[in-house]
């Protein structure tokens, strides 16, 4: 095995063979970041690789990758708004998209940090937006409501690793108790949208390694969570609450109108880094 930094990098993206070479690349990368804490520069300059290093199993990590099994997995975790999450076949991976409702709750509630910010986010999974959120909104008062029991015991993990306070609770939005649920300033969501008939065009990746109910609603009602949260943000939101959610880029001014239809004004539709729409921010 190799002592320093680059031969070890050469041998890995050779061996991770189920990717184009380019992401084979960036998956070594990824990885002596993880064992070695050996950034780019430091393989590029051939650094040697730690005395005291602990020396995974290579050759299954390279086993799992070429199953496709997302890198996320074989490590146990990922960097969102540069906080590290731990991440499960349990929940979805956060994906850089997703970092764009962050902007946009802290351009608008980012300047409120002196007074109390009650936060909402329906379908918390890794708790990635809810912890977040309470790590940059310090006088935030953070809730996270998800279905799934494995997905908020997750959650919880990374909420106390990362030292933010955030109450998880197992809740459905489709079937939301009609009375105690409170008053909310912000209210956030990156619901399942995507539709049935995409599963054909999407990555082994995802379809074997993430869970259903997170990613896929039916095709004959593809808006029916957007539908829920615009109802609950509608009825729970405060007189100057916000509502944001990530959105399925096929359906940008559908998820407008629902939003526009139960009387929110404002209601923009926003474009990620690749130029799709990805995001709806709804006042009231």
């Amino acid at each position: 095995m190799a002592s320093t930094a680059r031969p070890l990098y050469q041998q890995l993206s050779r061996n991770i063979t189920a990717y184009p070479p380019e992401e084979a690349r960036e998956m070594a990368f990824m990885l002596l970041d993880h064992y070695f804490g050996l950034r780019k520069a430091d393989v590029l300059s051939d650094k040697p690789l730690p005395a005291n290093r602990t020396e995974p199993d290579w050759f299954r990590v390279i086993e799992r990758l070429n199953r496709q099994e997302p890198i996320q997995h074989v490590i146990g975790t990922t960097i969102f708004c540069g906080l590290e999450f731990e991440v499960s076949p349990d929940v979805l991976i956060p994906r850089p998209e997703t970092e764009d409702l962050i902007r946009l709750i802290m351009h608008d509630f980012g300047d409120e940090m002196e007074r109390p910010v009650s936060v909402l986010d329906i379908g918390t999974g890794s708790g990635c937006l809810a912890v977040t959120l309470a790590r940059f909104l310090p006088q935030s008062d953070v809730t996270g409501w998800d279905v799934s029991e494995e997905a908020l015991t997750l959650a919880r993990r990374n909420a106390d690793k990362l030292n933010a306070d955030v109450n998880f609770q197992i809740q459905d939005i489709l079937n939301v108790p009609a009375g105690g649920v409170g008053q909310f300033d912000c209210v956030v969501s990156n619901p399942p949208y995507v539709t049935r008939s995409e599963a054909a065009q999407m990555d082994r990746n995802v379809l074997d390694y993430e869970p259903d109910m997170a990613l896929f609603v039916d095709d004959a009602d593809p808006l029916i969570f957007y539908k829920a949260v615009a109802d609950f943000a509608a009825k729970h939101l405060s007189d100057k609450g916000m509502c944001y959610v990530e959105i399925n880029e096929r359906f940008g001014d559908d998820t407008k109108a629902v939003f526009s239809e139960r009387g929110f004004s404002q209601v923009q539709v926003y474009k990620d880094i690749h130029g799709k729409d990805r995001t709806v921010r709804a006042s009231r």
